[in-house]
């Protein structure tokens, strides 16, 4: 009677935690999970001795609460993940291409399970044969129209890149894996072949998928009327070209000239930020240079005069950043809090009033300066605050102009 018991306990924890109940009731060491429950990873293979976990929609309420609130990534798989990739390494077993036709079955009886639990974690998978800055970029900006979803609605989901896959192996290692997670697959793979194997493999085992990068390619293609070279981007005969060493070289010099440093080299710039302390000169200024523009930034400091060179330049090249006074005054306090004077420690760098001084005073620099372009800074990503500027300094330069209502962006 306590062996059934002890056999009873047993089995109502593994159906708590979703895990399929083993073949046979005796509880000793060779029991084994059954093999229609989850997908087969080559269990006999060197480092796969231990079955990948069965993960089901189910659960348990208190847990997920608890992951949630912690933010803490809810129950996925782990994966030993390849040299090739980025982000979260998550293990991929060896897969033969060729076994490919024969894993339908697997795949599609993995999980029995199809009720959908919202706050279970649902993941996307990034794939490239580049660095995946595409696909990565364009996700997030897409998950961004679901916050509503991922806050109020409590379902997260988690994002995973793959860079650097050029192996189809390795691709499809990748895809069964989704497969098994019930993940989405987004790829950006600009050898045809590898983007078609990828395609046939998420139709296969029914993964949500997308090409980002076939459709433009194609277009493109027959826009030109030109055959598309299958190199993924930056793949040239040789890495250290023209553009690598202006890169270099702008980084440089923008290190060198930030917050006011070297005003006589003004002219040398590409671009001068101007505004007052903590508007994102010194990050906006390393963004832009990694994209090849040589920045220099000038301070607005009260009872400080801007350097004359800064008038004398050309004054295209000169964008003004303006943000709201009570963002500002709380960026400057969490900065005077991170160089140790406290939360409760007022300085003139940190008080509303000197805040909203300094700013009037670049209101007024800017008045009198009504060439120079004033963006607004508040609540914008660096990002976007450099395609504003990289915008008007190409307009600027080219002689073409939009028409807008308002100088301030």
């Amino acid at each position: 009677i306590r062996k059934k018991k002890k056999e009873m306990a047993f089995l109502s924890a593994m159906k708590l935690q979703g895990r399929p109940p083993p073949i046979s009731s005796n509880l000793n060491q060779n029991s084994k999970p059954a093999g229609s429950d989850s997908v087969s990873f080559n269990a006999s293979e060197p480092g796969s001795e231990q079955q990948p976990r069965k993960f089901s929609s189910k659960l348990n309420r208190w847990n997920r609460a608890r992951a949630l609130k912690s933010g803490v990534k809810l129950d996925r798989p782990i994966i030993n993940g390849s040299d090739s990739t980025t982000g979260p390494r998550r293990p991929i077993v060896n897969l033969n291409p060729s076994d490919i036709s024969t894993l339908d079955s697997d795949v599609s009886s993995s999980d029995g399970d199809t009720e959908t639990d919202l706050t279970a974690a649902k993941s996307i998978y990034i794939v490239s044969d580049g660095t995946g800055w595409t696909a990565e970029h364009a996700v997030n900006a897409a998950l961004g129209q679901f916050d509503y979803c991922l806050v109020d609605r409590g379902c997260p989901v988690n994002t995973y890149l793959f860079s650097g896959i050029e192996d189809g192996e390795k691709l499809m290692e990748i895809i069964k894996q989704a497969a098994k997670e019930g993940a989405m697959v987004i790829y950006t793979l600009a050898d045809t072949s590898m983007a078609e194997a990828a395609m046939r493999a998420c139709k296969l085992w029914s993964i949500p998928s997308l090409d980002m990068l076939g459709p433009i390619t194609d277009a493109i293609s027959s826009h030109l009327g030109a055959t598309p070279s299958g190199l993924s981007r930056g793949v040239t005969n040789s890495s250290l070209n023209e553009d690598y060493f202006k890169r270099i070289e702008a980084i440089e010099f923008t290190i060198k000239h930030d917050d006011g440093a070297l005003p006589d080299n003004l002219e040398k710039a590409d671009i001068v930020l101007v505004g007052v302390s903590r508007t994102g000169k010194t990050p906006l200024s390393t963004y832009l240079a990694q994209k090849g523009y040589k920045v220099s930034n000038v301070p607005i400091v009260n009872g400080v005069d801007l350097p004359k060179a800064l008038f004398e330049i050309d004054q295209r090249k000169v964008f003004g950043l303006m943000i709201n006074p009570l963002v500002l005054q709380g960026i400057r306090e969490a900065r005077a809090k991170s160089l140790g004077l406290g939360s409760g420690f007022k300085t003139q760098y940190s008080e509303l009033s000197s805040v909203k001084e300094e700013l009037e005073l670049a209101k007024r620099i800017f008045a009198e300066n009504p060439t120079w372009p004033v963006i607004e800074v508040t609540e914008r990503a660096i990002e976007e605050t450099a395609a504003v500027v990289l915008r008007l300094y190409d307009e600027r330069l080219s002689n073409r102009a939009m028409p807008r209502i308002s100088k301030c962006y």
